[in-house]
């Protein structure tokens, strides 16, 4: 036991890497859904391509969507608006017409003292007419549920419904009509009294009742059966080879529903975990054995690694939710932030392989499963490839455009694949591509969040640091001209190295650009910034000039940590001497004081070693450049042998032991910098004459 925990502390970097995969392979099998997958691609018309299906269980066959709305629609013309009988208003209305009367006849003489009897009978005449056209009823027809075309209307009356016609009720029009008529008949009525009293008191009895109308047409819609016939247990579904008609398509969509709604329980739910369990270690085995292999750095940097995986569980968890909730389109889902992501932290390699990688794990739940991944694979490798040289951030939204793009095409070439007719095409698919590009360009803030958040460094951050009207950059400029422009050139120099052999070219130019500001704040002590004749050095000791130019080093390290630069571009500034003898002032010495045994560590820079390609080609973009500024004769000759001897005294004095750089990759160097040297001091090859 003291043995294990002895090598678990040793190695715990190596157990926390473990440990991070496996916490990952844990999440997304806790995302991916507990019921049978049913990922097969058909189409109505398209033969089976697959094996048999044979029903393992009874169920129902769904309606498919157009035959319930039919039924439904059918149901909704069978449904008459429901109207109700008001009594209240007879009753107030007759009270209403007996006041009016009263009022009127106090003022008319022949209605008072002897002929007070009148009265009583044109009250008793008026009530009996508001009656008779109360009992019919007068009605207000709703114009938001009118009647069908028959005219027919439910009537409630003490929650009994009765079917009645719209023409055996009277309205406001036609019940004063039946009143002027009653009054003409009737020879004791008198017309001109009761006619506006009788007309004034008619209201709407028959009112619409809208609560009533909502149930009973919830009831009749949700009375629509959602199923037709039953597939029992054992009973073929589709044979293969067999055309996807109308009927077994929706025999499949049933079981495919029935599936998904069926949730595993017990020892079964446990061995769809374990299945989910196995393929999804058989993918991030696959990353880890990739980064194993080619990305060893990442690999070993537990920090790198729980980027990816992070990235990996958020694409994951945005695709399952949305899948689960169903209300979006999973195409809105931005797979393709993940690539653009990984390649502004990593490289176009990495993007690309954990892209595929994730697409695996996404193609067990999408529907259509190899259609989605085939389009998002292609988005994917269009995001990277726009992106691959990261030098505007216009780039972004290009970037963005042709995923938007990529998208419609491949839904295009796809949809006449499956219907062999461009007028099917559903073209407002299209919004939920646009959604997917818009919410992509989150990707921008989210490669800053990630940042600051891990300490990381992106193309994005590497450009604008690369920008000379930084504040640092703008200071070696004014203070040391003849330094800025030797970083400037070095910056040249390092980023085509680098693009040749492989490497992030605006990390070496950033790194070239910073490599020298400790020079800012002594810039005389160093010969390019020398205006004049005058040397400080010639009234210094060797020793003492050694430590001036070796302490640029140190300064450029305080200035760029009280400037907050990333240490990946102060790593630069550490090692673009490694631990190099400075050959001039030692030599110096040597010959001034022969019988003197120097101290070497004196004039030998404190490193460390460069330890990767970027800081491997600064080391000697800076030592070439610095070198040919001294040449007398730059024929091409001459360039060739000072990049030859620089570089291999470098090779000699052992300073690229730490990074990983191949001979053929120092060869290419070689040449790339005896090509733009020649160039920039405008060497030519002598002809004969």
């Amino acid at each position: 036991m003291r043995k294990l925990i002895l090598t678990l502390s040793n190695k715990h970097q190596v157990f926390l890497r473990y440990l991070l995969v496996l916490n990952t392979i844990i999440l997304i099998v806790f995302m991916l859904p507990r019921e049978t997958q049913f990922n097969y691609t058909y189409k109505v018309g398209k033969p089976w391509v697959y094996e048999s299906i044979i029903a393992p269980f009874d169920f129902a066959i769904n309606k498919s969507e157009e035959e319930i709305n039919k039924e439904k629609a059918e149901r909704l013309k069978s449904i008459h608006p429901f109207y109700r009988i008001n009594d209240l208003a007879e009753d107030q209305k007759i009270i209403q017409f007996k006041n009016e009367l009263s009022q009127v006849a106090e003022r008319m003489p022949a209605y008072a003292g002897a002929n007070a009897r009148n009265i009583a009978i044109q009250e008793e005449t008026g009530t009996e007419i508001l009656m008779e056209i109360f009992d019919k009823g007068i009605i207000l027809v709703d114009d938001q549920f009118p009647p069908g075309s028959d005219g027919l209307i439910s009537v409630l009356v003490n929650n009994v419904v009765s079917d009645r016609n719209v023409k055996d009720f009277y309205t406001i029009q036609s019940a004063s009509e039946y009143i002027r008529s009653e009054l003409t008949v009737n020879r004791e009525a008198d017309k001109n009294l009761l006619g506006p009293l009788l007309e004034n008191a008619l209201t709407h009895n028959i009112v619409y009742d809208e609560k009533a109308t909502s149930q009973w047409t919830n009831q009749a819609l949700e009375s629509v059966s959602l199923s037709r016939g039953l597939v029992q247990t054992g009973e073929s579904v589709i044979l293969k080879g067999e055309v996807v008609d109308r009927d077994k398509y929706q025999k499949l969509e049933s079981l495919k529903a029935e599936l998904k709604n069926q949730e595993f329980a017990g020892n079964s739910k446990w061995m769809m975990k374990l299945g989910q369990f196995i393929l999804v270690s058989i993918i991030l085995s696959m990353l880890m054995i990739f980064l194993a292999s080619f990305r060893k750095d990442i690999f070993e940097d537990n920090m790198r690694l729980l980027l990816l995986m992070l990235l990996i569980l958020m694409v994951t968890g945005m695709f399952m939710w949305a899948r689960k909730i169903n209300f979006f389109d999973i195409y809105i889902v931005p797979v393709c932030i993940l690539p653009i992501i990984v390649r502004a932290f990593y490289d176009t390699r990495v993007a690309l392989f954990v892209h595929i990688l994730t697409l695996m794990i996404l193609g067990f739940e999408a529907p259509n499963g190899f259609e989605y991944v085939f389009i998002q694979t292609i988005a994917g490798m269009v995001a990277i490839f726009s992106i691959v040289s990261m030098s505007r951030r216009s780039q972004f939204f290009i970037s963005v455009i042709m995923i938007f793009l990529t998208y419609v095409v491949c839904f295009i070439g796809i949809s006449i694949i499956h219907e062999a007719n461009f007028k099917t095409i559903d073209w407002l698919n299209m919004k939920w591509f646009l959604g997917n590009a818009v919410i992509t360009l989150f990707a921008f803030p989210m490669i800053y969040i990630f940042e600051k958040a891990f300490g990381f460094l992106s193309d994005v951050s590497l450009m604008e640091l690369s920008d000379t009207n930084t504040r640092l950059l703008r200071e070696l400029a004014f203070k040391a001209p003849g330094t800025f422009q030797h970083s400037m050139q070095v910056a040249n120099l390092a980023e085509a190295a680098v693009q040749k052999v492989g490497g992030n070219p605006l990390l070496v130019r950033a790194g070239a650009l910073y490599h020298d500001i400790g020079k800012a704040d002594m810039p005389l002590y160093f010969i390019e910034n020398q205006s004049t004749q005058v040397n400080p050095h010639d009234e210094l000791s060797f020793e003492e000039s050694a430590r001036i130019i070796r302490s640029h080093v140190i300064r450029g390290i305080e200035k760029a940590k009280k400037h907050n630069l990333p240490e990946q571009l102060i790593d630069f500034i550490r090692t673009h001497h490694g631990n190099m003898r400075l050959q001039y002032f030692y030599q110096s010495f040597l010959k001034t004081f022969p019988d003197v045994i120097p101290d070497e560590e004196q004039f030998r820079y404190q490193g460390p070693l460069p330890f990767s390609k970027e800081t491997a080609v600064l080391m000697m973009a800076d030592s070439v450049e610095a070198a040919s500024r001294s040449l007398k004769n730059t024929s091409r000759e001459a360039i060739d042998g000072l990049v030859e001897s620089i570089i291999s005294y470098q090779i000699e004095q052992s300073q690229f032991i730490n990074s990983p750089i191949t001979l053929k990759d120092i060869s290419d160097i070689k040449r790339i910098f005896k090509r733009m040297l020649m160039s920039m001091y405008h060497a030519r090859i002598e002809y004969p004459h």
